[in-house]
Parts: C-alpha cells; structure tokens; sequence
C-alpha cells in the first residue's frame, strides 16, 4: 500500500520566513500617500508596531522566526502533506495530487501562521490590545485564539452577511474570549457612512478594514494596534511555512518538484504560504505552473486592472500597488467570504505581472461541486474558500488524463468546511446560482481609482 500521509518530524520545521519581495524581477512598487509620496514606516506606527513594520518594509530573503512563536506553531505544524488517492482513482487521472493540509491547526485554517506571530510580535512592543476583520470568520477566529495565547485582547469586525449566515464562527471567537460584532456597524464613523447610503448593506472586507483601522488608531492609550490576515508583506511573509515545509514532504514522497502549484486566492496570504517557495524555484529556472484560484464574482486578478488603490472602503489604509476591482467595491454576498475582498497583495500581483503566476477564476456552483466530490471521495468537508483551490486540482487533473501525460498537482488545503455547512445546505437544496461581475459595474467600482497615482509601465506595456 502507497503513503497517503508525509509527516516530518519537528526538527525539520521551517526556523525562517521566506521574503519573495528579495528576488522578484522587478522590486515591488512603494506604497503611496494619495498626493503620491511615498509611506515612510513612521507614517504606519499609529497602525502597527515597529517590529512589524520592520518586516513589511524588509528586503531580507530570509527572517529568523522567533523561538517562542515557534513553540507555539508546533502545537500543530508541521502540517501533513496528504496524497489524494481516491479522487485520483475516482478521476482515473495519471496525475498524482498532493494537498498540504491546513485544516489541522486549532482555528482550522492556515490563518494562525500569522496570527501567532503578529499577536506575539505586538505584546513584546507593549501593545495590550488588537482590532481586526473577518470575512468568513477564519481570520478572526485565528486572531482570537493567538490573542488568547499571549494575553491580548481582541476585537473583530465580521462582514454582516457572514456574521449572520455563520453564527457558530463568532461563538469560535467568543470561547477564545474575542469580541465580535457585524460590520458595517455604528461604532465607527466608517460604519456609520454606509449604513446612512445603505441601511441593508451586506458588508464587505474593505468596510471591516476601515472600521478596525479607525478604532485601533482612535485609542488614546497607544496601546491597541490594528492586525491584518491578508494582504501585507509581512503577512505573506509568515504563511511561507506552509511551501517551505511542503518541498521537504514532497521531497520525502520522491517529488523532485510539482508540475503544477495552485491555491485559492482572495488576499493572497494561503496562496503566498504555498507558492512563494515554488515561486522562487520558478525565478531560477524551474517549469511549474503557479495558479491562483478566485471566485468569478469577485475576479481581482483576472479582471481587475493593476493600479494603486485604497485598502479599504473610507480610504484609511496607504494607495497599494495591486490588482483591484476599487475600494469601493461591494461584492456580493457569496459563501467564500474569505475570497471577496477587491484587492490583491501588492507581492502577489506583483509576480502576476512578471508572469511567474497564471490566476484563473471560478463561479461558486463549480466549486461546491467540486467540494462535493471531494468529500465523498477523500472524506473531509472543505470550507469554499478551499473548495475553489480543488475545482482548480481536479481540472488540472483531468486534464492530465486527456493528455495522457503523469504530472504532480501540489495545493494548499487552506481549511475546513465544519462550520460552513449552511453553504452546504444552499447548494444541496438548489438555492445557490454563480454570479459574474457586469462589467458596467467593475467600471464603476474602479471610477476613483482614476484619480490616484497611476501604477507606472514597464517595458512590456503589462503594468
């Protein structure tokens, strides 16, 4: 009987973050104030704590993890890489599927990888307490459960439509003693803006942002800092423990490289974890096809133009060079909450316009079917973040078998499914259809961003 399971030991895990902004071809683009100058790390203290801000503006390949974070981590890193042998034998593919699965850490995502630090990060600079947001509640319940660990207190601003679809999301944040409260809310001048121009607004992450934003600096005790689970430099930084520790496994399950590497993609910070180590291997020459995976209603990379944009909805955040829909940008309410943000990190978009990543986009009924197959085949229940990241490896896959060639598929498992099941139930009951973004729209959502500083172009004409 094959292995299904590669385990290493603790000895072999990752002891350093891996920095893709130090071997891109092109460095990434600066952020800027909107009068275009641009943001110095003391214009972002009020924001984050100066040993964070140290590694969003790092230029290091390599950044020690801290001894203590580690121990932490280890509670459940390393995490398996696990063989899909059912849905290869159900698919009748000669490709082999390989997932890292993040679903086994105490938030049941890959999001502690940097919650931990970025909580223990802030309580050595003497920060007492975090303010976040939530999209499909993975982040804050992550958030929560570091906090805890630490002895931080933690506050998350949930997009509304989750906060009512996932009731069981805000309570895993409760038991970890954080507070959670639907977004847009009245506790914020930003919550308070949309809710007078749309009293039923749904929510979305760039609303949740500005009001964390907004209350995290408001504190007059300089002791509450704001923590963001996607996007950011330092972010992507943390999650590369999830590749680094996957080139070992494959490694010990005779891989000498994947053929193909593929993560679901909303922020960016699962999709970084698993491909910016492969990425690198890419720069110097490696063939692997790097794909991130996003849903067709909220197409940031595959439609979205590369600009400088706001962060969030009130403009709180510094002008990013990313791929975006525009700040503005309410997307609708489907149940990948985690993947409906209009941005892309900057390090993200930035190796999609060097060509070193492919995005492709879905619409949300392909990706339940997919999660279906997969759990009736393999077993565990995925959330619909992951759900997109297995449509994509079972298109690879089948692929693979018309073409009659063996390749390897590596993606990253990003988290489990067990408190998303009234999504579940939509799409069983026929309540569910996919939703792709008018164009009339995405042309309108992107009308401000014309104002701000244009990203400039290369010699290509790409960006």
């Amino acid at each position: 009987m094959s292995e299904l399971s590669f385990l290493l030991p603790r000895s072999e895990m990752p002891r350093q973050w891996y920095n893709l902004a130090a071997d891109l071809p092109t460095p990434p683009l600066p952020p800027l104030t909107p009068d275009g100058k641009p943001v110095g790390p003391e214009m972002l203290a009020p924001v984050f704590p100066m040993n964070i801000i140290e590694q969003e503006v790092s230029t290091k390949q390599l950044i020690d993890i801290p001894e203590e974070v580690q121990e932490i981590l280890a509670r459940w890193r390393p995490t398996p890489l696990r063989r899909a042998r059912a849905l290869e034998k159900h698919l009748k593919t000669p490709a082999k599927i390989y997932y890292k699965d993040e679903s086994v850490s105490p938030a049941g995502s890959h999001k502690p990888n940097t919650a931990v630090p970025q909580a223990w990060y802030n309580k050595q600079f003497g920060i007492k307490n975090l303010v976040t947001e939530t999209g499909a509640g993975q982040w804050g319940s992550a958030l929560a459960f570091a906090c805890s660990q630490v002895g931080l207190g933690c506050k998350v601003f949930m997009v509304r439509t989750s906060y009512d679809s996932k009731p069981l999301r805000k309570m895993f944040m409760h038991v970890w003693g954080a507070e959670c409260v639907p977004s847009p809310s009245r506790e914020t001048k930003a919550g308070r803006d949309v809710l007078a121009r749309d009293p039923d607004c749904p929510g979305s992450l760039g609303v949740a942002i500005s009001e964390a934003v907004e209350q995290a600096v408001s504190d007059k005790s300089g002791k509450t800092r704001y923590s963001l689970g996607s996007v950011l430099n330092h972010v992507l930084l943390h999650q590369t423990v999830i590749g680094l520790e996957a080139r070992k496994q494959l490694a010990l399950a005779g891989v000498k490289k994947p053929d193909v590497v593929i993560g679901c993609a909303g922020g960016g910070s699962n999709f970084a974890g698993i491909s910016f180590p492969f990425v690198q291997d890419k720069i110097h020459g490696a063939k692997i096809d790097i794909i991130p995976v996003e849903p067709a209603a909220c197409p940031t990379l595959t439609r979205g133009p590369f600009v400088y944009d706001f962060g969030d909805v009130a403009g709180m955040t510094p002008l990013l060079a990313m791929f975006s829909l525009g700040h503005q940008f309410m997307p609708p309410a489907i149940h990948a909450g985690g993947l409906r943000y209009h941005g892309m990190a900057p390090l993200v978009s930035q190796a999609a316009v060097e060509g070193l990543v492919t995005p492709r986009a879905y619409g949300q009924m392909k990706c339940y079917e997919s999660a279906l197959l997969w759990a009736r085949t393999e077993g565990p229940v995925p959330a619909p973040e992951t759900s997109h990241a297995i449509a994509c490896a079972i298109e690879e896959a089948v692929k693979a078998r018309e073409e009659g060639r063996e390749k390897t598929i590596l993606f990253c498992y990003s988290g489990h499914g067990l408190l998303d099941l009234a999504g579940y139930e939509k799409f069983l009951s026929g309540e569910l259809s996919d939703y792709s973004l008018p164009e009339a729209d995405l042309c309108k959502a992107l009308e401000p961003v014309k104002a701000f500083p244009k990203a400039p172009r290369n010699k290509s004409g790409k960006w």
